[in-house]
């Protein structure tokens, strides 16, 4: 890994970001191990910014996500962020809690695949970021909770009441948002919040050899997809399937599809743009 050299993306300071110019697999490393991830404002403007940025950089063809030592992240720090909220007014914590969607629409509306290494502890904001990711690897203490009740505050914060049904089901959802319950990776792996599930010290060498291979395969279907399993969400079934058909004839258009095709006809692995 090295760091990405771009003119459209500046370097953070709050966290780490590098670059495999072999693989096109970019990954982010939330770097405040002391404090297990926890996050500050500018942690969460950074993050935006970067995703921003990510989705149209070229050299980048997939995205992991992971956090430094034994905790993936726990949320919002509670003497940087959570004390100085106390100090503003509702138009200042309007412009907070904004801040903290536009992360999540930045993921989901990254168009590279977002692949999150959850190495350790799950919790608040972290466990919607970790939601807003398009598939999660986690290790066996990767434990997760959607903690914000427990605090007095909504459980449907950044996006979680949108997201999570969509993945567990309203039923699963509506428990985990209503007590801000901790669930341990092997319940997560049973309702579908996690899709894997390995030792601890293999997530990050697990979602990293997926997300390389999702950088080799036709960058455009992954993008159409991706848009699809955001935007369908709104659709009646009809709507989708029309945007479908749309979507799937602009695929057909793509040079990766007549790469596929001649791939399989000279019995090689495809080259994927």
């Amino acid at each position: 890994m090295t760091a990405l050299k771009s003119p459209n993306l500046e370097p953070p300071r709050s966290f780490l970001l590098d670059v495999d110019p072999e693989t096109s697999v970019a990954r982010i490393t939330l770097n405040r191990p002391e404090r297990l991830n926890a996050l500050t404002f500018e942690v969460y403007d950074e993050l935006r910014n970067t995703f921003r940025a990510l989705d149209t950089e070229p050299e980048v063809r997939a995205i992991v996500i992971t956090g430094a030592g034994r905790g993936f992240c726990t949320g919002g720090d509670v003497e940087d962020i959570i004390g100085a909220l106390f100090e503003r007014d509702f138009e200042g914590l309007l412009e907070v809690t904004r801040m903290t969607c536009d992360l999540i629409a930045a993921i989901r509306q990254c168009r590279q695949p977002v692949v999150g290494a959850l190495n350790g502890t799950v919790a608040g904001a972290g466990a919607v970021i970790a939601t807003a990711c398009d598939v999660r690897i986690a290790a066996e203490s990767a434990r997760i909770a959607y903690l914000f009740t427990r605090v007095g505050l909504s459980g449907a914060d950044m996006g979680a009441a949108w997201l999570l049904p969509r993945i567990v089901g309203l039923g699963r959802a509506t428990e985990l948002l209503l007590s801000g319950a901790f669930i341990d990776a092997a319940e997560a792996h049973r309702i579908g919040l996690y899709n894997r599930v390995v030792p601890d010290g293999e997530a990050l060498a697990a979602a990293t050899d997926f997300a390389e291979k999702l950088a080799r395969g036709p960058s455009f279907a992954l993008q159409v997809t991706k848009d699809a399993l955001n935007s369908e969400a709104h659709m009646g079934l009809e709507d989708a399937l029309e945007a479908e058909a749309r979507a799937q004839a602009a695929c057909m258009l793509n040079p990766n599809f007549r790469e596929a095709y001649d791939a399989f006809v000279e019995k090689r692995k495809p080259r994927f743009d």
